[in-house]
């Protein structure tokens, strides 16, 4: 019998880890969808916030950031069982460039293009919300999360934009690849105090980078942006966590105005919030990646509802789901509890395909399309 030369097992161990780190290296542009880090003028203005303490910015509230395991995880990631992707393409509405020519007649429509990526006309302005257009929600264009669904609207048939607003720096809410190819698309960048250090490093110019702390504002054109409060948290890598500010947005035109939640759990600063600029004609907010493990960070389906009544919200649109597999529950769960809990709550809900246009005013018969996927 041959013996086995364990220098060579272990030369080919080698090998191969460093051919698959070279790999990785590469697929995420020899890491450059990391990110940048906060320093000097950056990290001042930071440490001067009232929500940083301890080299970290703090949630609005006492928060869980995660409960369970590692090993509840693991078991729910790989044996959970539930059916966290469609059985059939998902029927979207493919969109062009042309269909953005005429400005909305109502003064505001939304185009959500999926997950949390949303092209809203408000009032003669146009803002593009949490873009990806990268195939996976990952900092590898390899690896990672991978789309559900194609892009209903090509990056390259998107309008002119007056802004590009952040939520958060999260991969499936900011993305390398695409952030690039918008810097000559958008006028400028709106982020969370402290998230221009990734699109520092990304090349956006200075003079488009505009990062807010919670209660501050910038003008877009004759719209207004407010950064406000949200239960979440941030980090692109294993020692950033909570190194920048996650955000929901209060955008106020000439006669509409609407609130984006981005990722947060539900709180008591969504009342808030909709007492101090409510009401809203339109609210988007997050109905995906909830559960057990995540107790405070997302909401739920019925949390949503409860959110959208206390902002004073006429109409719903619900985000961050069908997409990306990134929870622990069936893929088409969300919209389904979210339509029982508005019928009972009274909500006007708005559940479009990705690529549909809506017009709060006019908003379109109500659809159960998922079903047609499943």
């Amino acid at each position: 019998m041959r013996k086995v030369s364990w220098r060579w097992v272990g030369r080919a161990l080698f090998g191969a880890l460093l051919l698959g780190a070279l790999i990785f290296a590469r697929s995420t542009a020899w890491f450059a969808a990391f990110g940048g880090t906060l320093s000097g003028e950056r990290l001042a203005r930071a440490q001067k916030s009232s929500h940083y303490a301890n080299g970290h910015f703090q949630n609005p509230v006492p928060t869980n950031m995660m409960a369970g395991s590692f090993w509840d995880m693991f078991k729910r990631q790989f044996l959970g069982g539930e059916s966290r992707a469609p059985a059939r393409p998902l029927p979207i509405q493919e969109r062009h460039g042309g269909d953005y020519a005429a400005p909305p007649a109502s003064g505001l429509r939304a185009t959500w293009t999926g997950h949390s990526t949303v092209l809203l006309e408000i009032d003669a302005h146009r803002l593009l919300f949490d873009p990806i257009w990268s195939e996976r929600g990952s900092p590898s264009n390899l690896i990672g999360p991978r789309r559900m669904h194609p892009v209903p609207l090509a990056l390259e048939e998107l309008p002119p934009l007056d802004a590009v607003i952040i939520t958060h720096d999260h991969y499936d809410h900011l993305d390398m690849w695409t952030i690039k190819r918008l810097v000559d698309k958008s006028a400028r960048f709106v982020v969370p105090l402290g998230v221009g250090a990734h699109l520092d490093a990304w090349d956006v110019p200075a003079s488009k980078i505009i990062e807010l702390d919670w209660g501050e504002s910038t003008r877009v054109g004759f719209a207004t942006a407010t950064a406000t409060p949200a239960r979440h948290y941030s980090g692109r890598g294993v020692s950033d966590t909570d190194g920048t500010l996650w955000a929901s947005w209060v955008i106020t035109g000439a006669r509409h105005r609407v609130f984006v939640s981005g990722d947060s759990g539900y709180f008591d600063g969504f009342k808030r919030i909709g007492d101090e600029y409510g009401p809203f004609d339109l609210t988007l907010l997050k109905i995906g990646s909830y559960g057990a493990n995540w107790p405070d960070i997302h909401m739920t389906p019925e949390e949503a509802i409860t959110a959208h009544l206390e902002l004073r919200g006429r109409v719903l649109i619900p985000l961050h789901w069908a997409t990306f597999n990134l929870a622990y529950h069936p893929w088409s769960e969300p919209p389904e509890r979210a339509v029982e809990a508005a019928a009972k709550e009274r909500v006007l809900l708005v559940i479009p395909r990705p690529g549909e246009l809506v017009e709060p005013s006019a908003p379109p018969p109500p659809s159960t399309w998922w079903r047609e996927a499943r």
